[in-house]
């Protein structure tokens, strides 16, 4: 897709940035987001479908609580969610009814991800939503998320919603006019990247740091767009505040920054297990069984199994490491813990005489890995061994654990 795609594009989502939403920190816009609203009933008005993630509720609720701006602590922002989500909603609702629009909340929370039939329920539901003519607006359950399970960013969120509802743009308005070479407040010499692949590698050195309010940033945005790709939604990144920029940004003005990607997406059962933040527990394998994932797209078998770290479930998601601890791979296991720890190192053919019963010949479908090229903290590149894909596409998946 280029720009002049963006014309002929139907479902879109809109991400909503706290910095882009407020008064600086003085609580929500309500001139601004009147602004959003009317813009996105134009686009209904020719046919295009819309969903909004929107951040705000933590910052409406620190204005209305009184509390410290630069409060990071877990029970105070869950607090804050509680209380600034009622009056987020309540003035997206008032201005929607200006244009005789009905809106929808959605909290969504990492076990909505997690749980196959959640996830499908809330695909389905956010599309009849928007059969209906409805406007979704979706945020993270913040008042019940904790540190260790949150999305950590709505960027993060927007994407996984696009693949979720198979959007065909994901436009994230900041407070930024878009992604730039270098810093634009410290240096005069940077320029606005007009547009860039996602497999570029000068894309990461060109994000910067998060803002006072949002958890977000350029680095976030990158990441977002990374995952959005997998679904084959491309991104836009724009400064919320130019004077209608939605409609100007689905005319083709060269606003903002737009990444695409030339790569084939992924499966949709791999894009869900993309959105899996948490692991179960641990297999280390030997090199064999490393090659045999990552160079002949095979599935993993106990033969190849060095040792079992952790307790989990059949079924649930664990990471698979090299004997260096290094991730090589993650995906849904066909035995638990217990009966992976017998099978460990055996041939497929000794499962039955082991357990007395063989589910699988694999401990790990290739259809259910999804396979690392390389990475280190909280971003790795993701190879597509999708079974139509001889060629090996390189994604880079903001996964936690």
């Amino acid at each position: 897709m280029d720009r002049e795609a963006i014309k002929k594009v139907s479902r879109i989502v809109i991400k909503l940035g706290s910095s882009t939403l407020t008064n600086d920190g003085n609580g929500l816009d309500q001139n601004f987001i009147n602004s959003i609203c009317h813009q996105v009933s134009q686009m209904q008005d020719l046919g295009k479908e819309i969903v909004i993630v929107s951040s705000g509720a933590i910052a409406e609720g620190i204005l209305r609580l009184g509390l410290n701006l630069h409060s990071r602590k877990i029970d105070q922002l869950q607090t804050a969610a509680a209380v600034g989500q009622t009056g987020l909603m309540n003035c997206y609702d008032r201005c929607f009814r200006n244009y005789d629009r009905k809106t929808a909340q959605i909290l969504i929370d990492h076990d909505d991800f997690a749980n196959r039939k959640r996830y499908l329920n809330a695909r389905n539901l956010i599309k009849n939503l928007i059969s209906l003519g409805v406007i979704p607006i979706i945020n993270e359950n913040d008042s019940v998320s904790t540190e260790e399970i949150r999305f950590g960013d709505n960027d993060s969120l927007a994407a996984l919603i696009a693949n979720l509802i198979d959007a065909d743009v994901l436009l994230l308005l900041t407070d930024r006019d878009g992604l730039y070479s270098a810093d634009p407040t410290h240096d005069n010499d940077a320029r606005l990247i007009s547009s860039i692949a996602i497999e570029d590698k000068k894309l990461e050195k060109y994000a910067g740091g998060a803002g006072l309010l949002g958890r977000g940033g350029m680095v976030s945005k990158i990441k977002a767009a990374k995952i959005a790709a997998n679904s084959g939604c491309e991104t836009l990144i724009a400064g919320g505040r130019v004077d209608n920029v939605i409609q100007r940004l689905m005319d083709c003005e060269e606003l903002g920054t737009f990444l695409y990607s030339n790569q084939r997406p992924l499966t949709a059962r791999k894009q869900w297990l993309l959105g899996q933040l948490k692991h179960s527990g641990c297999l280390v394998i030997d090199p064999g069984a490393v090659e045999a994932i990552k160079e002949k797209n095979f599935s993993l078998l106990p033969i190849g199994i060095i040792k079992v770290i952790g307790s989990f479930k059949r079924g649930e998601l664990v990471k698979c490491v090299d004997k260096d601890d290094c991730e090589v791979a993650r995906g849904l296991v066909n035995y638990d813990s217990s009966e992976t720890r017998l099978i460990a190192g055996t041939a497929s053919s000794e499962i039955v005489n082991i357990l007395g019963y063989q589910e699988n010949d694999t401990i790990i479908d290739k259809d259910d890995l999804l396979i690392y090229l390389s990475g280190s903290g909280n971003s790795l590149n993701l190879v597509n061994c999708a079974k139509k894909a001889k060629l090996r596409n390189i994604r880079q998946a903001a996964l936690t654990g």
